[in-house]
């Protein structure tokens, strides 16, 4: 299944090029995350998200940042290899993981292109109480638990977690978005800063 979102810029300029980016999932809050920042790293085009259902081939909750960064990767190369005309293909991929004895979750973010290139970057971290890890530990994805402590469905695709520890002030796209930018850094900035 694809879903293709795309929304007209603050701009009176018509003929501007169409760029189209695939997106490793169908979540609504990271098609969003992806299609605001690319509109603001790429003003002279018209972007256009096109959201595949992409495996991540890791586990379904995450625990460390190396299995987000692979499952972000995953995501990114199938979304590149079933959309032909895209330039660019972000796989996102949430997890948790320990940090000083406390745990926090973070979504990792990949950008790859068809020449090769590959970008990451990652969200803002937010901290993962013990009683949420203690579902984690019965087997229970972050979304699942989340879900059932507030009460209400799919929130993952909405505000998400981060929308609810923050009381409405961060959302999930809005915590993505800077990921999406740092994991495009390679592709927007000046070489002089990459190998």
């Amino acid at each position: 299944m694809t879903v293709i979102i795309e929304e007209p810029q603050a701009s009176n300029d018509v003929n501007k090029p169409t760029l189209t980016i695939a997106v490793g999932s169908l979540n609504p809050s990271k098609i969003r995350a992806v299609l605001v920042t690319c509109t603001q790293l790429f003003p002279t085009y018209t972007v256009q998200t096109i959201g595949i259902n992409a495996p991540s081939l890791v586990s379904p909750q995450p625990l460390s940042a190396a299995e987000c960064m692979t499952g972000a990767l995953n995501r990114a190369q199938y979304a590149l290899s079933n959309t032909p005309s895209a330039k660019f293909a972000v796989g996102l991929e949430g997890g948790i993981e320990p940090i000083n004895g406390r745990h926090f979750e973070s979504g990792w973010i990949c950008v790859i292109d068809r020449e090769g290139r590959i970008g990451y970057g990652t969200s803002a971290r937010f901290e993962v109480s013990e009683k949420i890890m203690g579902y984690l530990a019965k087997g229970m994805e972050l979304a699942e638990v989340i879900d059932e402590l507030s009460g209400m469905k799919d929130v993952r695709s909405g505000q998400g977690a981060h929308g609810l520890i923050t009381n409405g002030v961060v959302g999930r796209a809005d915590s993505y978005a800077h990921g999406v930018a740092f994991a495009f850094g390679p592709f927007v900035s000046k070489q002089v800063y990459w190998d």
